[in-house]
């Protein structure tokens, strides 16, 4: 189900934080209640490969995120006991100890089924059954201050994210709401925006 545009779904779901603490958290409430833009993304399991890599790779960024006023938040459907286990084992041994933003534990699915990004096929035998492990694909959320949804993006279960690529997109989507222009393909931080008209596309084209 595509959401770009939308307000992110209003469902509270339990979480593990690095203490070793569950709790409810609800991402729409995230960015709303607390005017900050929220990055939540979705990673098939725990204990499996490209995954710590990239719940690495964002805790590494995670100054950069915050400098932009954006809580990273990561997620999949195993339980918390499972991401505490995780978050005691060490990275040489493929864990992701040292990783401090909260991890969604939707165990009962109902959030992932609510953006439908499981990977789910029912059994040939029966459309009751389910084949294969029922887990997320590698989803992504960018959400801004009003719980609206600017980007969304889906990767295949072995291909990991650019996490720069999100900041370059949160400070795109920045300069939008305060400045009203658009940014053109490959825009960065500090590089010509242009004015969403024609005279504008013309002149950006123009200089480039």
């Amino acid at each position: 189900m595509a959401v770009i545009g939308q307000q992110f779904p209003n469902l509270t779901v339990n979480a593990m934080d690095e203490m070793g603490d569950t709790f409810s958290l609800n991402v729409l409430d995230e960015a709303k209640n607390n005017k900050q833009k929220v990055l939540l993304f979705w990673y098939p399991k725990d204990f499996t490969f490209v995954c710590p890599t990239e719940l690495h790779a964002f805790q590494a960024a995670l100054a950069e995120f915050e400098k932009r006023n954006t809580k990273i938040i990561g997620a999949s459907c195993d339980t918390a006991e499972v991401h505490f286990a995780w978050l005691n084992t060490a990275k040489d041994n493929g864990g992701i100890e040292g990783v401090t933003y909260p991890i969604l534990a939707d165990s009962n699915r109902n959030l992932a089924k609510t953006l439908g990004i499981l990977d789910s096929q029912t059994s040939p035998d029966s459309d009751d059954l389910l084949s294969g492990d029922h887990v997320t694909y590698r989803a992504t959320y960018l959400i801004d201050e009003d719980g609206v949804v600017f980007h969304e993006g889906i990767n295949h279960m072995p291909l990991g994210r650019n996490v720069n690529e999100f900041l370059r997109l949160i400070d795109a989507y920045t300069h939008v709401q305060q400045h009203g222009e658009v940014c053109p393909a490959n825009w960065e931080e500090g590089k010509e925006a242009m004015k969403a008209d024609s005279k504008g596309v013309a002149e950006y084209l123009s200089n480039h």
